[in-house]
């Protein structure tokens, strides 16, 4: 399933990661999963949330540049070969994993995956094919 993730480009200073989940906690924005990338100046903070549209505008008025990205949600078995399955899917479609990281989620015995690829939705029909499991988005955002 296509979800909206949340890119926060941030200086890499004391505070500032700290500044923007508490604006974020502000305004009652729950995050499901963030993964931080960093450089020796500048991060990028991707965030799940429960209200991405909501969220983005919140930290675009305090200054900070956002970008809404459709990621895919996926769950696979939480098994030994489960990713390499979807990346066989990926792989056979020609789509290109640009990143991904994992999160916590309702779905029970699955392991939940968030993936942005070149294609989103080439990929996510490739793997609907094959019956690998998306996840619904009210699961994700905790709606």
């Amino acid at each position: 399933m296509l979800i909206k993730q949340l890119s926060v480009f941030i200086e890499n200073k004391p505070g500032r990661l700290a500044a923007i989940i508490d604006e974020l906690g502000k305004n009652n924005i729950d995050i499901s999963a963030l993964s931080l990338a960093d450089t020796s100046e500048y991060g990028i903070l991707r965030l799940i949330v429960n209200n991405p549209e909501e969220a983005a505008e919140i930290l675009k008025q305090t200054g900070i540049v956002v970008k809404l990205t459709k990621v895919l949600a996926l769950a696979m078995d939480d098994t030994p070969g489960g990713l390499s399955r979807i990346l066989s899917v990926l792989v056979q479609n020609s789509i290109n994993v640009d990143y991904m990281y994992a999160f916590v989620g309702k779905v029970t015995s699955k392991a939940l995956m968030i993936v942005k690829v070149s294609d989103a939705e080439l990929a996510e029909k490739a793997l609907s094919e094959l019956d690998i499991s998306s996840v619904n988005p009210k699961d994700i955002y905790r709606i």
